[in-house]
């Protein structure tokens, strides 16, 4: 089911920081958050299932069998088998699932006979019912008495393993300690089997594994941050968030999610509200998913002292989480420009009185340009004499003119 709690203001940053931290915290101790390869438990000593005690050889005789419980951190439980027979069992001690190639010791015949020890435990007790492996035996032309007991499958596996992960034979002569002949044929008939011809190996299997990336993303409100995408071997069977009211989880068209919608590669986003203040958020998958057969587990600080390594003997289911962080900062409010005033045109229909002139006083020049410019000629007094003068001459003749006659 989906949780939210509001989650806004000025403290949003530090508790994202807390998230990623977290998730950082999570990386360092063992890599991708939730993968498989990190699965973590302890032995119940009191509840392992026991078999026949079997002798191999020389030094080794009635060496107790066991498929042990190993309890997972989160509740699910394994059953599993001794890959070191001479290092001691510590159920004080935490387990943790390794790859093969972490096998804690280097001289192991466990490395070279990896392979073959898987096919073991997939074709042993209890990857196969007991039915399932009297059928097999019975096919093979192996007589069986009464069919095969829990008991007896339990010593013939763990024997054949130890044949692979030590180096260790079962004794054909006396393979059960006291005296059991019936159980002395019917396990060596299993021990055969799983030993022979027909044990080509099998390859180590993927870890099942959750993942969510990228671990964390920043934006803006008004966003669809994202996308964070899914890689799982598993189902997905959960989906819980830490978002503020209206912060919702989405695929890329906006499309609310819910556990239902997520498989392997969804890509997810966290769509966030244009409104949105300063915030963050977190959100989590809870996946199921198998804890395959052949899984190793080895115990803490085996460097310093060596525990028991256990190797898983079914199948089981686990439980796997991981998570992803997101962070947004309030969108940017838009800035208006100044507002500018356009000065208005004048009318063409108004009179614009022009502005008034003043002008300089004019002195006389003897320039004719000056002259031409007032309108003032020096040639005017002089005509005007002329022209008096010419009228005094003409009425003197003419007063002559007169006596005369």
């Amino acid at each position: 089911m989906r949780s939210r709690r509001g989650r806004t203001g000025s403290k949003g940053a530090a508790r994202f920081g807390a998230v990623v931290a977290g998730v950082s915290i999570a990386a360092l101790l063992g890599g991708v958050p939730a993968a498989a390869d990190e699965a973590q438990g302890r032995i119940d000593n009191n509840n392992g299932t026991q078999g026949h005690r079997v002798n191999l050889g020389h030094g080794y005789a009635g060496m107790k069998t066991v498929l042990f419980k190993l309890d997972l951190d989160g509740g699910n439980s394994l059953r599993s088998y001794c890959v070191e027979i001479d290092v001691p069992i510590d159920p004080k001690r935490s387990m943790q699932e390794r790859p093969w190639d972490e096998f804690p010791n280097p001289d192991s015949p466990f490395h070279e006979n990896r392979n073959e020890i898987n096919w073991v435990l997939h074709h042993g007790y209890p990857a196969s019912d007991l039915d399932a492996l009297a059928g097999v035996l019975t096919e093979q032309g192996a007589e069986l008495h009464d069919g095969l007991d829990q008991k007896e499958a339990i010593a013939a596996t763990q024997a054949a393993v130890w044949h692979y992960s030590d180096g260790k034979n079962l004794d054909r002569d006396n393979p059960v300690k006291g005296d059991d002949a019936d159980a002395d044929a019917d396990v060596l008939a299993l021990y055969d089997y799983l030993t022979g011809e027909a044990n080509v190996g099998i390859g180590e299997q993927p870890a099942p594994a959750l993942e969510l990336t990228p671990e964390e993303i920043a934006g803006n409100a008004g966003e669809r941050l994202g996308p964070f995408t899914v890689s799982t071997t598993g189902d997905i069977t959960g989906l819980s968030s830490e978002l503020p009211e209206g912060v919702t989880l989405t695929d890329s068209e906006g499309n609310e999610l819910d556990g239902g919608d997520i498989a392997d590669g969804t890509e997810i986003y966290v769509d966030v509200p244009a409104d949105a203040q300063d915030g963050e958020g977190s959100f989590e998958l809870q996946a199921s998913a198998h804890l395959d057969t052949g899984r190793l587990f080895v115990s803490e600080n085996y460097d310093r002292k060596p525990a028991q390594s256990l190797i898983v003997a079914a199948s089981q289911r686990t439980k796997l989480t991981a998570g992803a962080g997101v962070q947004w900062q309030a969108a940017p409010q838009p800035t208006s420009p100044p507002e500018t005033t356009t000065p208005e045109a004048p009318s063409t229909t108004s009179q614009v009185a022009a502005p008034p002139t003043t002008e300089a006083p004019v002195s006389p020049q003897a320039s004719e340009d000056f002259l031409a410019q007032t309108g003032f000629s020096a040639l005017t007094p002089i005509l005007i004499g002329v022209g008096l003068v010419g009228a005094g001459v003409a009425a003197l003749l003419l007063q002559r003119r007169r006596k005369n006659a």
